[in-house]
């Protein structure tokens, strides 16, 4: 039987043929000096170039490799949800492949995980990579999330941390269907420190983090730890209705004026109709959204799907018919 790992490194892949082999020098140069044993397990999220294939060929010349490969682009969270699944390791360090994560901050991680703390996780000191107005929206992004959500998450927090064993598993033990982990690793609590480092350039290919998939990401968050939404919704449609109730005693006063003689001006029918409806019927439409954003989760959530699909994995490469679906609830 292959000995248990002490440490075990997790990359999600998608469409990095350029960076693995790149990635996997720089970490094993770290890796191999501290004398732990150790594994670096790759998570295929659908790739469509040749990731897989160079995967395979550093699995066949070093044992250290272990790789998984999705049927198909589950997403990042996902892709490192999987990882951590199959990981062995007593500390997990996760880390994307086209090294804006820094290698070199694996020593310090692992002697901070030797000290104690069972969470490592990191930030980002500085945006140099980004542009001013991608920068501020990613800040406020941040600020937004902790406050709807409860979570004292610092601004730059990435994906790039070590977990110890009792940590994973509790998190792949979870039966959430979509899992925050920026969050989640937040609300588990144990001993947890912080380390920050600095971005840089990817080294080859494409970002494949867009302002799209870091909305999505935040309506995750948002909605995973927080009901802040719908009580601003009530909160909206009882002010509207007090308004509303107000408006209307207004102009019944008005209209009692004018019978009396008084003739007070009574506002243009039309138009009042019409701008109440328009906001009346936005604030309905906004309540309805955000109720079927938590309504379409409770509905991915019951239909128990697995979190993730296996297409082949490296300890049954051999055969490539057999699907293994390693959900969080099946581990």
């Amino acid at each position: 039987m292959d000995q248990i790992p002490v440490v075990s490194v997790v990359f999600p892949v998608f469409n990095e043929a350029e960076n693995i082999r790149t990635v996997y020098d720089r970490v094993k140069k770290i890796l191999t000096p501290l004398g732990l044993s150790h594994e670096l397990v790759f998570v295929d999220d659908g790739s469509h170039d040749t990731s897989l294939e160079i995967i395979r060929a550093l699995a066949d010349r070093d044992s250290t490799i272990r790789f998984v490969s999705l049927t198909r682009n589950f997403g990042h969270q996902t892709a490192i949800v999987a990882g951590l699944s199959y990981a062995r390791g007593q500390a997990v360090i996760s880390m994307d492949a086209d090294l804006q994560h820094p290698p070199a901050l694996i020593t310090e991680m692992i002697r901070l995980w030797q000290k104690g703390y069972h969470v490592v996780y990191t930030t980002k000191r500085s945006y140099s990579t980004l542009s001013f107005a991608r920068r501020n929206i990613f800040r406020f992004a941040y600020w937004l999330l902790s406050k709807l959500s409860g979570l004292n998450l610092s601004f730059g927090q990435s994906d790039f941390r070590l977990l110890d064993r009792r940590v994973v598993n509790v998190l792949v033990s979870m039966p959430e269907y979509r899992k925050f982990l920026r969050g989640l690793v937040c609300w588990v609590g144990f001993k947890q420190i912080g380390l920050e480092y600095d971005v840089v350039a990817r080294y080859a290919g494409q970002p494949k983090y867009t302002i799209g998939g870091l909305f999505s990401l935040l309506v995750d968050g948002v909605l995973a730890f927080s009901i802040t939404p719908l009580r601003w919704s009530l909160a909206l449609g009882l002010v509207a209705g007090t308004l509303s109730i107000l408006y209307g005693v207004w102009v019944v006063l008005m209209g009692i004026l004018n019978l009396l003689g008084l003739q007070a001006d009574l506002p243009p029918g039309w138009a009042t109709v019409v701008a109440a409806v328009i906001f009346l019927g936005s604030i309905q439409l906004i309540a309805i959204g955000l109720v079927s954003e938590y309504v379409g989760r409770v509905y991915e959530q019951v239909k128990g799907r697995p979190t993730f699909i296996v297409a082949e994995h490296s300890e049954t490469s051999a055969n490539l018919h057999e699907q293994t679906d390693r959900s969080p609830r099946q581990s």
